[in-house]
């Protein structure tokens, strides 16, 4: 067989990557978490003899053990790093150049230099990390290898800026990325398997990317026959063996080979490249890859083939709510608090209201003040169905972790919720501590990225619009606008204001407004009585009530009195903001939607 470019060599043939070392060498030392890079120096010939039990398997593809290699995982200096990786370097060329001796006629094997993502610890800087990655580059560059591997990453931060990087040094190099997702197909960063491959498919340098570790075969099938393959990428995917198991104080995963190989099989079909095997594999499950796998059948002719049978998308559906902010049109968002008990009476009476007045949408606190209150997405889907009037539930971090907020996010989907304020939430109370954990797996601009990737992945021909809160006055206002782009760079298309009192408010707002591309929804509280205007003011962070709206109430104001002032002041705020935001979102203590009459005397539009 003619020795040939790795890409070159793909183009008429499938490869098969080798598989674990990590666990396979625990196990053959009998050490539970045994570091196999440290073998590198310690005992160079139980990794020299993984390497050929792999390629006599029938690994055409073989990468060095170097996969932990750096100062954070191993707690070594940038010397003894560096000694670690080449002496994986040699070992691999040593394996590699015995197998050659032992094979007649000759079959090339391509040598990758394997790189692990450096865990982001303590307050060590991006750039630093950065140069560590290109250290680790320049040796497998130095060594005359084949190509690098960027294995098990969350997503492409350091890839991208590495590929100009290497291959500025040798243009040759072979540039592989994969990435680890879990059972949903979404990696640590929150971005979705076909979603990572597109942003791969988009960078010239790299040669080949795909997925490997976090599931088992049988999950990776369902995730890759729902992926979006690049056309002009090699692509690999390498799941782990399975999922496993605590034995005797050890991690143990099952042999399970020939099942595996039969779920690679399936793969390969899929149009895939390199087929390789990660944690809980061994050369076994590589020998049982030959057994189940055409080698000798291009992945090539299967892309051609997917992309005919692919479906023509659907037609983008119309969000009301959005087209009318994008029309330029005033919206009118109305709040309401569910029930702390299961009387829903009241709440869904305030909603028939508003949909008589002719409100766009109703907004659903997710449990203000962390105190429990009925879902604001079942309460959502309630009103949506009965009121028949679009809502957007309020979801906080606060309560739920990734795998709740995915369900959580399909579930108001499939009942056609398709408008959403995504909002980090209120802390539990104090007294609630003790008892009660708040999750907080995200802040909200991370919700936001997360949903993004939903959309994409998911949701592209009706796809779910979010918002984010704007708490105008919390410090300097640079700052404001920049965690404001940083949303909108997330996918927030408007912004809900926190309550407007005050001609300075207002004017903070409009200068945001000017400087900010985006719509801005003016928060509207009217304020029902002296004691909720002091409380307001004196018990709940990021409203600001000044003493002059305070002293416009007094103790002995009948319930009346007290609404027609909150009216005023709404009526007020109304005017002083009306030529520069794009709607208003009131907030109806006690979901008193009789105000609404006495603010605004003339039907919604």
């Amino acid at each position: 067989m003619i020795f040939m470019q790795l890409k070159e060599y793909i183009k008429e043939h499938r490869i098969i990557s080798d598989g674990s070392m990590g666990t396979y060498y625990s196990n053959l030392v009998n050490q539970t978490g045994a570091v196999s890079e440290f073998a590198n120096l310690s005992s160079p010939e139980i990794i020299e003899q993984i390497h050929l039990e792999y390629l006599q398997a029938g690994a055409r593809i073989l990468r060095t053990n170097t996969f932990a290699a750096n100062t954070v995982v191993l707690k070594e200096n940038e010397n003894r790093i560096r000694d670690i990786i080449e002496a994986g370097c040699r070992i691999a060329k040593k394996a590699v150049g015995n197998f050659y001796d032992s094979m007649e006629p000759k079959e090339r094997v391509w040598i990758l230099g394997n790189i692990g993502p450096i865990p982001e610890e303590g307050d060590r800087k991006e750039k630093d990390i950065l140069k560590e990655y290109q250290r680790i580059c320049d040796i497998f560059i130095e060594e005359k290898l084949d190509g690098i591997h960027f294995e098990t990453f969350p997503g492409l931060r350091y890839i991208e800026k590495l590929v100009p990087y290497i291959k500025e040094r040798n243009q040759d190099m072979f540039i592989l990325s994969s990435f680890s997702v879990d059972k949903n197909g979404y990696s640590a960063e929150g971005i979705g398997a076909s979603r990572l491959l597109d942003m791969v498919s988009e960078i010239d340098g790299i040669d080949g990317c795909g997925l490997n570790c976090g599931v088992g075969s049988g999950h990776m099938v369902q995730i890759v026959k729902n992926l979006s393959i690049p056309e002009n990428k090699i692509i690999y995917i390498a799941p782990n063996a399975g999922y496993p198991e605590q034995m005797h104080n050890r991690m143990v995963f099952m042999d399970n080979a020939r099942y595996f190989a039969e779920n690679m099989r399936i793969i390969a079909q899929q149009g895939v490249d390199i087929i390789g095997s990660c944690c809980g594999t061994s050369p076994q499950y590589t020998k049982k890859l030959t057994e189940y796998i055409a080698l000798d059948e291009p992945a090539r002719k299967i892309h051609d083939q997917r992309r005919m049978e692919l479906p023509k998308e659907s037609p983008i559906k119309e969000n009301d709510f959005i087209a009318k902010l994008q029309k330029n049109q005033k919206v009118i968002a109305v709040e309401l608090d569910p029930p702390y008990n299961a009387d829903v009476q009241k709440i869904m009476e305030c909603a028939h209201k508003l949909k008589a007045l002719g409100a766009d949408v109703i907004t659903i606190a997710d449990s203000p003040m962390g105190r429990s209150r009925v879902d604001s997405v079942l309460m959502g889907v309630k009103i949506a169905q009965e009121a028949n009037i679009p809502v957007m539930p309020h979801i906080c971090c606060r309560d739920r972790n990734m795998i709740s907020m995915r369900s959580v996010i399909l579930g108001a989907y499939i009942h056609g919720i398709r408008n959403l304020l995504l909002v980090t939430g209120d802390p539990i109370p104090g007294e609630s501590r003790q008892s009660t954990t708040g999750v907080f797996d995200y802040n909200s601009i991370r919700l936001m990225n997360f949903v993004k990737e939903m959309n994409l992945e998911h949701f592209s021909t009706d796809s779910l619009s979010y918002g984010g809160a704007l708490n105008y006055n919390r410090g300097n206002i640079d700052k404001v606008i920049d965690r404001m782009k940083r949303k909108m760079e997330a996918g927030a298309g408007f912004f809900l204001t926190q309550p407007v009192y005050t001609e300075e408010d207002a004017k903070r707002i409009k200068e945001i407004k000017e400087r900010v591309d985006t719509k801005i929804i003016c928060g509207i509280m009217p304020l029902v009585s002296y004691r909720n205007a002091s409380f307001i003011k004196n018990e709940i962070t990021g409203i600001h009530i000044p003493d002059d709206i305070l002293n416009r109430y007094h103790p002995d104001m009948s319930k009346e009195e007290a609404e027609n002032v909150g009216a005023a002041i709404a009526r007020e705020v109304m005017e002083m903001v009306e030529p520069f935001v794009d709607g208003y979102y009131f907030m109806l203590p006690f979901n008193r939607v009789s105000l609404m009459d006495k603010i605004i005397y003339y039907r919604f539009d």
